[in-house]
């Protein structure tokens, strides 16, 4: 029985007794207080800390600054703006496990591969590719990215290497299809897109399918982020009905998550018509593997990975199987023949756009292409005192330079903005106690390349008894005796021999 006094909260019992109240009172106070506390130290916790005081050496400071004051829409702008960079096809599905296709091509795999075809598709993120090892291992196909709609602005822009993997995957008896990346959000912008691309593939002889990639329409920073699923299938159904329009075989790009049971596609319609290309990657399964076709059952093409390692690629490519193949070669649509094209050299490289005018610190070579390895060819010397126009700075070490109307490429170290910059004279340089005037700074660390770095007898480029003797790779270590800040070499200790090599191209092994 309940005294008319007494108040019953969820079973438990209070009374006007205030002596009873008040601890409660208490508690509850406390606890609001502690609540508090917690999310100020939250809310403190996610603000970001403050820039640590620079360390930067002033002239590397003097660049840094003109990047910022100087920077124009450039490769760095046009990265920002492609939608699949940083992306791989079919992002949702994962990776996939590594794949040596080398090996899956294979004399005891051909048996598996009757009825199919083994390609890959490539972007200007796979830089240069050598087709000739590409089609000695086997490759039968390849889909190459020609180009993207930006993802903010909306304008239609070419893959920097779209004509380049053309020319040399045909000129290598590789086949040849193609993709383009959409944002596209409407059905007129479709039709442009396919307009544009027929345009510029119609040099080529493209024998593959011709295809619609769209991705990232769920990110809220899209221009399709608004469309319905049917507007989306409409949209992508203008593009492939304008390809056909054109004399290419339209295809259909996506994840098979997004494709299965129509899930972010109208799927069951699309198939009606068009190819589709399905992008899962398992990590257990090959197209050899028995019973991998079930997979695959009414696709007509299947990207299983996004880790191929392939001969003639430095990159990891996507790697795919056509359940379908031809033995003839396409003509071109265009009786005009392709102009012959050079790749593009800063594919794997961001150049950050600046106007600058340098000299060099005392000479640097030019070269055609950012890279001091055997590919790479010294055009012309800089000296002290003459002066050219930098228009890049990559964060590789690299510097686009404008010299004599010609483009080409330095070691950043070696320049400066200083245009009264003076040469060390030999009295003030430091004798390192190798017989070396330059001055090294004792160190000892452990270091790899990034990608790869020569290794020389002397800290020079220009220097004729300054020779190559090995290249350090990424993975494989040396230790680091010293460092030259002024001019970035670093010395370093490689199986039993000290050699020399450019700093910037070195980094830390963890």
């Amino acid at each position: 029985m309940r005294h008319e006094d007494d108040l019953d909260f969820g079973g438990y019992r209070a009374t006007r007794d205030w002596r009873m109240v008040i601890p409660i009172i208490v508690v509850a106070i406390l606890l609001f207080i502690v609540i508090g506390i917690l999310v100020v130290i939250n809310r403190k916790s996610r603000e970001p800390e403050a820039e640590p005081a620079s360390s930067l050496s002033v002239d590397t400071e003097q660049i840094l600054e003109a990047v910022v004051q100087e920077a124009v829409p450039g490769e760095t702008a046009d990265d920002e703006e492609d939608p699949q960079s940083g992306m791989s096809g079919g992002m949702s599905e994962g990776e996939g496990t590594s794949v040596y296709v080398a090996e899956l091509l294979s004399a005891e795999g051909a048996n598996e591969l009757a009825g199919k075809s083994i390609g890959i598709d490539v972007a200007k993120y796979q830089g240069t590719i050598d087709w000739k090892q590409v089609a000695d291992a086997g490759i039968e196909f390849a889909m190459v990215r020609v180009g993207y709609r930006t993802q903010k602005t909306g304008e239609i822009c070419p893959d920097t290497n779209a004509k380049y993997n053309m020319q040399e995957a045909q000129a290598n008896g590789i086949k040849v299809g193609a993709y383009f990346f959409s944002t596209a959000v409407t059905e007129a912008e479709a039709i442009e897109e396919a307009d544009w691309v027929a345009d510029y593939i119609a040099q080529y002889r493209i024998t593959y399918p011709v295809a619609y990639n769209c991705e990232g329409f769920d990110d809220s920073e899209s221009r399709q982020y608004s469309l319905s699923q049917s507007e989306r299938t409409d949209i992508a159904a203008a593009f492939l009905n304008r390809i056909y329009e054109c004399g290419y075989t339209p295809m259909f790009y996506a994840a098979k998550s997004e494709l299965e049971a129509d899930a972010e596609w109208d799927t069951s319609r699309l198939q009606q018509t068009y190819k589709l290309w399905m992008a899962w990657y398992p990590d257990y399964l090959t197209p050899l593997d028995e019973g991998a076709d079930a997979y695959a059952d009414g696709y007509a093409m299947w990207q299983y990975t996004s880790k191929g390692n392939i001969p003639g690629i430095t990159e990891t490519v996507d790697v795919d199987v056509a359940y379908f193949s031809y033995e003839n070669v396409a003509d071109a649509k265009s009786n005009i023949a392709p102009d012959s094209v050079r790749a593009d050299v800063e594919a794997l490289m961001k150049f950050t756009e600046v106007n600058e005018t340098v000299t060099a610190k005392e000479k640097t070579n030019l070269r055609d292409i950012p890279s001091q390895g055997t590919d790479s060819t010294v055009k012309v010397t800089l000296a002290n005192g003459e002066t050219a126009i930098r228009t890049g700075v990559s964060d590789s070490g690299w510097s686009r330079i404008e010299y004599g109307g010609q483009v080409y490429y330095a070691v950043s170290s070696y320049l400066t903005t200083d245009l009264n910059y003076q040469v060390p004279s030999s009295a003030s340089a430091s004798d390192s106690g190798d017989g070396l005037k330059t001055k090294f700074t004792a160190v000892s660390d452990t270091v790899t390349a990034k990608m790869e770095v020569n290794l020389r007898t002397l800290p020079s480029v220009t220097n004729p008894d300054s020779a190559v003797v090995a290249v350090l790779h990424n993975g494989e270590v040396a230790t680091r005796t010293g460092m030259n800040e002024e001019y970035g070499w670093s010395r370093v200790d490689y199986n039993g021999q000290t050699l020399y090599c450019i700093s910037s191209y070195l980094t830390d092994v963890q």
